[in-house]
Parts: C-alpha cells; sequence; structure tokens
C-alpha cells in the first residue's frame, strides 16, 4: 500500500499515507451499505440472507456500472479493519449465511486484516469475495485461506471493450490468471 499495487493498475500511491489512486480510496475501507442482501445467487441467500458489505471505490470503474454512486464517487463510512469485523460479526448474529464483500478488491488487506480480527471473535460463516476478476495475483495469493467462496465477474474476453468500458485493456489476461489462482485455492 505505500507504493499501491494492490490491484493490477499498480498505481503507486502511497495509500498508508491515505493519498487516494485510481480506485479513489485511501489507507481503510469506505463502507457504502451493510446488509442481509436477498438478491444474490441462491446458493449464498439461503432463508437469512447474504451478508453484504458494499464497498465504495472501485479498481475497475466500469461506465456501465449498477452501483455507480458507490464505486464512482466513493460515498460512505470510513471504517478500520477493528470496525469491518464489527460488522461482520454482527451480520452473522442476525442469520446471515455468510460475509460477502462487494468490491473488495482496492481494500484487500483492511477485509484480510479484518477477518483474522472476527475469526478470533468467533465469525464462522465463510466469506466470499465477490468482485470484478480485475486483480493482483499476490494479493490473492495472500488471501488464500481466509476466503471460501471467490465470486468474480468475469466481464470481458475483448481487450479493446474492455479499454473502452474500464480503461483496462489487459483486463482479460488478467482476469484469465486471477480465475486460475481462485480456482486453485478453493476449487469450483
Amino acid at each position: 500500500m505505500e507504493s499501491c499495487r494492490l490491484c493490477p493498475r499498480r498505481c503507486g500511491v502511497n495509500r498508508l499515507e491515505d493519498e487516494r489512486g485510481y480506485c479513489g480510496v485511501g489507507k481503510d475501507a469506505v463502507v457504502a451499505t451493510v446488509q442481509a442482501h436477498f438478491g444474490e445467487e441462491e446458493p449464498l441467500v439461503g432463508y437469512g440472507g447474504s451478508g453484504t458489505i458494499f464497498l465504495a471505490g472501485c479498481n475497475l470503474r466500469c461506465i456501465f456500472c449498477q452501483n455507480y454512486d458507490i464505486s464512482h464517487q466513493v460515498i460512505g463510512d470510513t471504517l478500520t479493519p477493528d470496525r469491518l469485523a464489527e460488522l461482520m460479526l454482527r451480520l452473522a448474529g442476525r442469520g446471515c449465511h455468510n460475509v460477502n464483500f462487494v468490491t473488495p478488491t482496492h481494500v484487500a488487506p483492511s477485509i484480510l486484516e479484518a477477518i483474522h480480527i472476527a475469526r478470533g471473535q468467533g465469525l464462522k460463516v465463510p466469506i466470499v469475495y465477490n468482485c470484478g476478476g480485475y486483480e493482483a495475483i499476490e494479493m490473492l495469493e495472500l488471501l488464500e485461506g481466509s476466503v471460501e467462496i471467490y465470486m468474480p465477474d468475469a466481464k470481458f474476453n475483448d481487450s479493446e471493450a474492455a479499454r473502452k468500458l474500464t480503461n483496462a485493456p489487459d483486463y482479460p489476461e488478467v482476469m484469465k490468471r486471477a480465475l486460475k489462482e481462485m480456482h486453485r485455492q478453493v476449487g469450483d
């Protein structure tokens, strides 16, 4: 984070000093909403919902984003990993079947720290990493053993479309490598 390379953009800003790079977020995670969500894939929802933590900012900033106000405008509360852990435990306590981090890539270190805190305080539900697929392999390797379910939204297999819609012409190659790493860690 000192010379940020959490995602494939590797923008190099000092996030530890709260500088903001492409994602628009500094050192700590910005949380837009926290809720039991029933609009996710059926296996995640069950009867208690998926415990979603919608994170503000994004490393892709797709021009067609359904969460534009959250991802592009970075609206929400800045939270430390300790506070994130509290939210995770609260969601599980309300009967959510998992903790689902939506758009986590750019704040993965905070999430990883929060997972360790929450697990130490008794969190038992699976962690869902609900991302755009534009991931740095090094960061995914650090998440190994802490994330039970990867849910990447594989968007493009065309470099020109990726360039036009996300300013990431390398998206197809990066996404394919990321999918292989996610599969290596957790399987199907």
